[in-house]
Parts: structure tokens; sequence; C-alpha cells
């Protein structure tokens, strides 16, 4: 499934980009190239990182932070954002550990792009099946297909992409939703657990190539369903 958590270090806001990558269904977190942004990607533990490297002076800015990414076994992908012209930098970058390079000022699409080709070689499990979820207009897309929910089905899919590769059972999906804030608090859900297992099997005939072989919405047997990573 292609959605990922990415982390992108620039001196500049880059709103645009932000979107965009969101748009692609990946989660987005933009920081500062500063001494803090270690101790959030250690707690983020991103997919990726987008990068700004600057001209290399006291404080190394983004050079500093990929050394350290690249001191760390398990880190991230890194794609370094760099307006510095001189191809020794850009070289530097590559065997201080980033996978890519790219010049600024940067066409989005590019960057766009290159982050699916690093995701693709990094990890190949996020580009099995591509998986989209535009929340503005409530659209789904699976690979090249745009799928039409119920919202019952939406809502089962927004919740189970809230948190890909953790069990939701039956309880938690009929507790989120068949909420009726009209009811007193405790006061039991008419829905049941065949109701949550009901807008499953919906869901997957809709989302999955072969209903019967879910590739996408998995079953963890005694425990729930997930969205596979």
């Amino acid at each position: 499934m292609e959605r990922a958590q990415i982390v992108l270090c620039h001196s500049q806001p880059q709103d645009s980009l932000v979107k965009g990558l969101s748009d692609d269904g990946h989660r987005v977190v933009a920081l500062s190239c500063d001494d803090a942004a270690r101790d959030r990607i250690s707690a983020l533990r991103p997919d990726l990182v987008l990068l700004e490297l600057a001209i290399r002076g006291p404080h190394r800015g983004g050079w500093g932070l990929l050394e350290w990414l690249g001191e760390h076994a398990g880190t991230p992908g890194v794609i370094a954002l760099t307006s510095l012209a001189r191809l020794g930098d850009r070289v530097h970058a590559l065997d201080l550990g980033a996978d890519d390079v790219i010049q600024e000022p940067f066409e989005q699409d590019e960057v766009r792009a290159r982050v699916r080709s690093v995701l693709r070689r990094m990890h190949p499990e996020l580009g099995r099946t591509r998986l989209v979820i535009d929340d503005e207009r409530k659209e789904v897309r699976i690979g090249e297909r745009c799928v039409t929910l119920s919202p019952k089905e939406y809502a089962l899919l927004s919740l189970l992409a809230s948190a890909p590769g953790r069990v939701f059972s039956s309880q938690e999906i009929v507790g989120s939703l068949w909420t009726d804030p009209s009811r007193a608090a405790g006061h039991p859900s008419y829905a049941t657990d065949q109701d949550a297992q009901k807008y499953v099997y919906l869901l997957r005939r809709k989302i999955e190539t072969d209903a019967t072989k879910p590739k996408v919405v998995l079953t963890v047997r005694g425990f729930g369903y997930r969205l596979a990573l």
C-alpha cells in the first residue's frame, strides 16, 4: 500500500509539496533542520526523510542530521534537497547515506516521483497495492480504479487506515461506526459484531481484487481486522 510516514526538514515553508505528498496518501510532518529534529524523527520513525542541505558551516544544519541518520541502523530513507551546484557536494551527500539528491529549485512532480521510487526500493510492500483515501472529496482509489463506497464502508476504511497494521476488534469497529451521541454514556449500541463483519465483507468486495483472498483488509483470527502495511 503506497502510504508512508514522511518527514520534511526544510528552512522554508513547503506547503504545496506537503499537500502534494498528502494527496498521494502519505502522512507528512514538516520540521526545521535543527537538533530537535533528531528527537522528533526518532519518535516518528518515518519511512522517508526529505532533507534540505545548505552550505556546510559551523552549525552544519542538514549535513549533521544526514550524518546522524547514516550512523543509525534501521533509519529511514533520505532524499536530499539542495541548491548547492557543486558536484562534490552532491556526491558527498550520497556518500553520507542519502538515497537520492534533488537540485533546487525543484518541480513538485519530480519530488513526488522520486519519493515513490525510493519507497519502492526500500519498502517494496508499500507498492503492492496503491490505496489513496482523499478525505476532502470522500474518494478512494485502488491503483487506477476509483471506488465508490457507502458512508459506513468509507468510515470503516478510514478507521483501519488511521493506524495501518494495527488490529481493530469488531467491538472497536462497532463503537466507531455506530456511535450515537444522543444515547446516554455507556448505553449499548444497537449494532453487533456481525454488523462489523458484514461491512468488512462489503468493503472487501469493492476494494479487493479477490474478496475471498484479501490482500488489503486482513483478518487476524480471534482478534479482528487490520489494513495491510
